[in-house]
């Protein structure tokens, strides 16, 4: 008793002061000082530099542990140890080790649960080596389709940097005294190299409208002074080249929508992508050079790839002297009774070389003009993957339009089989959105297999006879 009443210390004035709050204090609120004082907060200890790095959980951020981290490895052959089974029964000297999570099927129950019978352990273990086998023939299978991915992509790159080589040097210094031999034209069959493509378009082209980059300077001048004065006043009298100002504007309207919608998935034609502005240039360029075809959707997908493969001036001439060409003309201008005259001319050569399919689109009513139509506007840039789309306007401008509706031919060789089970509606669905999958070689074994003959008639005899008849 002593040694408590030794230990006692006298009440201070502010403790004293203290006291007689707490008295004056609610019953709850007593409870609440009587509590805290009872357990003081505690004090935490500082932690060292390790701990205060965060590690992550799957649904929050908790601190990470002071143990050294483990590889996949580690985590493997810890979850699949067993503590009743010895360690040399593990797995070992496996070239291909699964993800941790597939080891998991070997560890044994939780002790509130029935342990696992010998029959299951071992057909757990038969389990498991078969998902290890599996996940392991799939890495392989992969691997060897990767591998030949490479092999292929070598072989082509050797290929395009030969073909180059022959025609910077052999073919285009001498290009009148080449272009039609049978060397040079199976060389332009293969593909042409990108980096001469540009330059061989435009030289099988040509240029008939004798367009030069000044001629395409005032036409570009003549179009940004349009733009500005719409802009600027929303309205403009009749100009001197006869196209009324509602022609015009719906014209910068097209072309303002379509650029938009121009390879979307390239992202360099859309508002603030590199090209965008060059594409607005040459289209409303050609507007204003040709008002009188002024422009037609489906013309920004032809003047997208030229500007890809040529300069911007070239791109305009060979854009203009591209759209001049008979069967162009006749599309753009919308010329209704050419446009069957080439359908008619087209399912002569599809009758020839498809008959079934031919015959089943007859019966469906599936007329050309439902797939061919977007299919020429945009010269197949705009249904085919852009890498097959150029190679079919290497052939086409070698060929002329023939080639175009012979392309065609071969879209629908390449998928005959998918067609005939199809109806009406589906057809036409799948013909004005061809797989994204095409392969070109796939795509002009097709081709060739289309020969534009009819009879002893090629394509020029069969389309003149059908533009003769009235």
């Amino acid at each position: 008793m002593n040694k408590a009443r030794a230990r006692t210390r006298p009440l201070s004035h502010s403790t004293f002061r203290a006291g007689r709050d707490l008295v004056e204090m609610e019953p709850a609120a007593v409870n609440t000082v009587v509590m805290v004082s009872l357990f003081p907060k505690k004090q935490r200890e500082p932690k060292g530099p390790s701990q205060n790095v965060p590690g992550w959980k799957l649904f929050g951020k908790v601190p990470a542990r002071e143990s050294a981290p483990k590889d996949s490895r580690t985590i493997q052959q810890v979850a699949g140890t067993s503590p009743t089974q010895p360690q040399q029964g593990r797995r070992k000297n496996l070239d291909f080790e699964p993800l941790s999570t597939t080891a998991l099927i070997l560890e044994d129950r939780p002790a509130n649960l029935p342990a696992k019978s010998v029959e299951e352990a071992q057909r757990h273990r038969q389990e498991y080596d078969e998902m290890v086998a599996e996940a392991k023939k799939r890495e392989l299978k992969e691997a060897q389709r990767k591998r030949k991915e490479m092999k292929e992509r070598f072989k082509q790159e050797e290929s395009i940097a030969n073909a180059m080589v022959v025609w910077n040097n052999d073919i285009l210094p001498n290009w009148e005294n080449t272009r039609n031999t049978r060397r040079v034209r199976e060389l332009w069959w293969q593909g042409l190299p990108p980096n001469v493509r540009g330059k061989v378009w435009s030289l099988a082209i040509g240029n008939e409208l004798n367009i030069t980059p000044e001629l395409y300077e005032i036409f570009l001048s003549r179009a940004k002074e349009r733009w500005r004065s719409f802009s600027e006043t929303g309205s403009e009298t009749e100009a001197d080249d006869g196209a009324s100002v509602a022609d015009r504007e719906s014209s910068l309207d097209l072309i303002k929508l379509d650029i938009s919608r121009t390879f979307p998935p390239l992202f360099i034609f859309q508002k603030g992508g590199p090209y965008h502005d060059l594409l607005h240039s040459v289209l409303g360029a050609y507007t204003c050079y040709r008002p009188d075809v002024g422009y037609v959707q489906g013309m920004s997908f032809i003047a997208a790839v030229l500007i890809l493969n040529l300069e911007e001036a070239d791109a305009f001439i060979a854009f203009a002297n591209l759209l001049n060409k008979p069967c162009q003309l006749a599309f753009f201008r919308v010329d209704h009774d050419l446009m069957l005259k080439y359908f008619a001319a087209f399912e002569v050569f599809f009758e020839e070389n498809l008959p079934r399919l031919f015959n089943h689109f007859q019966s469906s009513n599936l007329t050309p003009d439902l797939y061919l139509i977007d299919w020429i506007f945009t010269l197949y840039s705009k249904s085919l993957p852009l890498d097959v789309a150029c190679r079919v306007w290497d052939v086409f401008c070698r060929d002329g339009e023939e080639f175009l509706f012979r392309t065609g031919l071969g879209i629908l060789r390449l998928y005959e089989d998918v067609l005939l089970q199809m109806d009406f509606i589906r057809s036409a669905q799948f013909l004005t959105r061809l797989p994204e999958d095409i392969g070109s070689d796939r795509l002009f074994a097709c081709i060739a297999a289309a020969p534009m003959l009819n009879g002893n008639r090629k394509w020029s005899q069969v389309s003149s006879s059908k533009h003769e008849k009235t």
